[in-house]
């Protein structure tokens, strides 16, 4: 039976019976258990089963999402995201790589034009949406590429980000001593050139007789090359590097254990779902504040941290005419806020409906940025004490790399009083870090695939297989970076395949979607519908041109002054090591284009005539459309948005339950009705 039609505002919803043989079934809401749905490109919900009974969202196909047990709880998976190892290693690495607090401007910058407006919108549209990654784009189901992409990102973030956790254990295990490995020369991987302690304020043009290793009295020259053995445990112990990509060399097997036993802690708080990892944040994502503070403390009566700090806050200007700066505080801004990796997505679709969304981006925006800046705090009151140590400047305290965590911070721990106790605390504070982060990232790819299977597939232990799959095809690959040369294979992941310019890429058609193919008004009156109020008009105008051109803008910026990746500026990746990188790149990035085109091609016909799984059209007596007109109307069908039943519930209070709808008596009959969306 078919209601009159409603006004052009009006949204039509699909409902399709359940045959008597073959019941079409629904799963999640979004798509028949055989593919597809026939009708105008829109949306089914779970239909009145024959034999009667049933409403909304309860028929044997439809399974109810779960939801946080209480609010906090998204709240404190959102924080322990936030407080992730990006905020301690990678920023004050940014920092230190862009000459200190020049940084802080471009990223300021980026943080309110493009940084809260993406993380809200990637909330909102998971908790509009109650899907993961790649069904929340059934909103405009042409543009499904981007969920296949943001997949395709975080599986490769889930692979690499990782072994910074099984560094970090690995530290762990070698603080459990009375001195701590990293504090002395006496070891079997130090060089004759490791130093324990600096004079350069004593050195003269003489000899420095005070200063002596391997028995042997040091010159000031020979001091010039002098290194300190935490970088000598890092290198040469930790890394055991190689000279290059080209050879991997043997497995650290104490570094494969690391990694082993991360992924089975990993494995074990996700399997259950947002119903335990939601409780396991508390902890995870509180502890590390006390100890950031306790080590800022430390770090502050340090001499020399007053130098470090004001190396933090001044700015030198003159960086911020160089295009790499302005890239990496985009990037950064990407990569803490997990923009475009549909971990934010899978989150917000585990909230309730009307939840204040809006109000929860702010929030964590503030969190997630302030925690930034406070590590940098932390890392350059060290860095300071460590170049009044060396007598050089702070920006030649370190090495430039993902090892400036491992260097700093165990310097901080080992000149603290009962050393190995804070180093135990610190690297449990850094797992801890790195977890709740790793939790968020396994959540929304495991989310993203348990939604493409209908109700119809499902199997008590699903979820833990999935897991399961995820844990051991990423330890799989993580093999290669636990070599002499897996440094060479993490820094190819981390500046090729999720960060850069695949993370603006992606925030790009992001905001394109929504603003100009499903429409920047009417998303935000959904938002409205969901929290009671409209938000600032500021998002909107973010959403349709300002942050898709600064996306833009840094995503060309990186394509013209792209340089080829070094480590540590000396070694210069081969031809074929930067092939494989931009093959991780690509990888994601082609996704959405050969997606569109892709489904944009294989419709056929006209509105009335498309199967959204590409079979041959109907004919229709009163199918009278021109040619010309094919691609508009292929279009419209293909970008009208897919809805679940959650939307009928919340959105279209005046309609009755479908038990008040009278069944048809044919076989796959479809009944369309008209909603007020």
């Amino acid at each position: 039976m078919e209601k009159p039609a409603r006004p052009a505002s009006s949204c039509s919803v699909v409902l399709v019976e359940e045959t008597k043989r073959n019941p079409l079934l629904l799963s999640s809401g979004f798509a028949a258990a055989n593919g597809s749905l026939a009708g105008g490109g829109v949306a089914g919900v779970t239909g009145q089963d024959k034999r009667g009974g049933g409403a909304i969202g309860t028929g044997p196909g439809y399974q109810e999402r779960e939801t946080w047990t209480r609010q906090m709880d998204f709240i404190m998976s959102c924080v322990g995201f936030a407080v992730g190892l990006g905020n301690v290693w990678r920023f004050p690495y940014l920092c230190y790589k862009n000459g200190g607090g020049v940084f802080l401007i471009p990223y300021l910058l980026i943080v309110f034009v493009g940084g809260i407006p993406i993380f809200f919108l990637e909330i909102a549209l998971g908790q509009f949406m109650k899907a993961g990654s790649i069904n929340v784009w059934n909103i405009a189901p042409l543009f499904k590429g981007l969920g296949y992409a943001s997949m395709v990102i975080v599986f490769f973030c889930n692979t690499y980000y990782i072994m910074v956790l099984a560094w970090g254990f690995y530290y762990l295990i070698k603080s459990f001593s009375s001195a701590l490995p990293w504090s002395t020369c006496d070891n079997e991987w130090n060089t004759p050139n490791c130093l324990e302690t600096f004079h350069h304020l004593h050195c003269s043009n003489a000899s420095l007789a005070n200063a002596t290793v391997g028995g042997a009295n040091l010159t000031c020259a020979d001091l010039a090359d002098a290194r300190s053995p935490i970088i000598e445990f890092w290198e040469n112990k930790v890394l055991n590097i190689s000279s290059g990509l080209d050879q991997p060399g043997r497995i650290n097997w104490e570094l494969m254990l690391c990694l082993m036993a991360v992924w089975v802690l990993v494995y074990f708080c996700v399997w259950k779902g947002v119903k335990s990892t939601g409780k396991i944040v508390y902890f995870t994502a509180t502890f590390p504040y006390v100890v950031l503070i306790i080590l800022l403390v430390r770090g502050v009566t340090l001499p020399g941290a007053y130098n470090g700090i004001m190396y933090y806050i001044k700015p030198d200007w003159s960086k911020l005419e160089e295009a790499q700066v302005w890239i990496d505080a985009g990037t950064q801004i990407f990569f803490s806020y997990a923009i475009g990796l549909g971990a934010l997505t899978a989150l917000g679709s585990y909230n309730r409906f009307n939840n204040d969304c809006y109000k929860d981006a702010f929030v964590l925006a503030l969190i997630n940025s302030g925690t930034s800046f406070f590590s940098g705090f932390v890392v350059f009151s060290i860095l300071g004490f460590m170049a009044a140590e060396q007598g050089v400047d702070v920006s030649q305290v370190a090495e430039s790399g993902p090892g400036l965590a491992f260097i700093a911070y165990p310097k901080a721990v080992s000149l603290m009083p009962v050393a190995p106790l804070w180093a135990a605390l610190f690297f449990f504070m850094l797992l801890l870090l790195g977890l709740d982060s790793q939790f968020v990232g396994v959540e929304g790819f495991v989310t993203g695939i348990l939604d493409l299977f209908p109700g119809k597939y499902y199997h008590r232990y699903k979820r833990e297989i999935a897991v399961a799959i995820c844990c051991l095809l990423c330890f799989i690959i993580d093999l290669s970076m636990v070599t002499q040369g897996g440094m060479y294979v993490f820094q190819l992941f981390d500046y090729y395949s999720a960060s850069g310019m695949t993370l603006l890429w992606q925030s790009f058609w992001e905001c394109i979607v929504v603003a100009w193919v499903y429409g920047a008004d009417r998303f935000m009156d959904d938002v409205a519908r969901m929290i009671g109020y409209r938000p600032f008009p500021w998002m909107k105008w973010c959403w349709s041109f300002i942050t898709p051109c600064v996306c833009m803008g840094i995503f060309l910026f990186h394509l013209v002054n792209y340089k080829p990746l070094t480590y540590n500026t000396v070694y210069v990746y081969p031809w074929w090591g930067e092939v494989i990188g931009w093959c991780l790149a690509l990888s994601s990035m082609l996704c959405i284009p050969v997606s569109l085109l892709y489904k944009f091609f294989r419709a056929k016909g006209t509105i009335r005539e498309v199967s959204q799984d590409g079979e041959e059209p109907r004919k229709h007596e009163n199918s009278s459309v021109t040619e010309d007109s094919i691609s508009n109307l292929r279009w419209a069908h293909l970008t009208s948005p897919v809805w679940g039943p959650h939307h009928l519930e919340y959105m279209a209070p005046d309609i009755g339950p479908l038990s008040s709808l009278t069944p048809g008596s044919d076989d796959n009959k479809v009944i369309i009705f008209e909603s007020v969306m």
